[in-house]
């Protein structure tokens, strides 16, 4: 016979709730944005490689243009404020550390886009040889776009295991302890 340990997270429902949407906001915006990094990696860069350069430079123009809208911004921005609202309502709680990590992991990529993937856009807006603007563009964006589909992806899993600890309503399982009847006899062969 089997006895589990119950440990009872004790925290008002309301605002066990509160902090559960908050997370699971974080979650689909994580999603949402490590899906954007990975399909740029995947299928758009590819793609545009096979391009000459003059149509290279004019559709990545024309991206960078269309991809500043509200929806973006609503994702890219909320990813990084709702996981670190939910770091701070869920601190001390068993899932803390993983938020806390996937904040650490997306902050990370959050910065590599501004101090890299931007500057790059930008530069690749200005006039000049497509074929130069192209070489000084391609290799250092494609490079920097894969880390931040690998960091946002590390912190949706992240955010998804913390998500998965939250699920267990009020309980949090600790090691089963078995009974000395199934065990066996002890040492000096008794059941006791």
């Amino acid at each position: 016979m089997t006895t589990t340990t119950h440990t009872r997270h004790t925290t008002d429902p309301r605002n066990r709730n509160g902090s559960t949407v908050v997370l699971s906001a974080a979650t689909i915006a994580m999603g949402l944005i490590a899906g954007v990094f990975y399909i740029f990696a995947c299928a758009v860069m590819p793609a545009l490689a096979r391009s000459d350069d003059r149509t290279y430079v004019e559709v990545m123009r024309n991206i960078n243009t269309v991809i500043q809208n509200p929806v973006f911004f609503l994702s890219f921005m909320g990813a990084l404020v709702l996981t670190a609202v939910s770091a701070w309502q869920l601190r001390g709680s068993p899932s803390a550390r993983w938020i806390w990590a996937a904040l650490a992991s997306y902050a990370l990529v959050f910065l590599i886009t501004m101090a890299f993937n931007i500057p790059l856009n930008n530069a690749l807006a200005s006039k000049g040889n497509p074929t130069s603007l192209r070489d000084h563009f391609e290799g250092p964006w494609v490079a920097w776009n894969v880390a931040r589909a690998v960091g946002s992806t590390v912190a949706l899993g992240l955010l998804t295991r913390a998500l998965l600890l939250r699920g267990r309503p009020g309980l949090h399982l600790t090691r089963p302890r078995t009974s000395r009847l199934l065990r066996g006899p002890g040492p000096g062969g008794s059941r006791a």
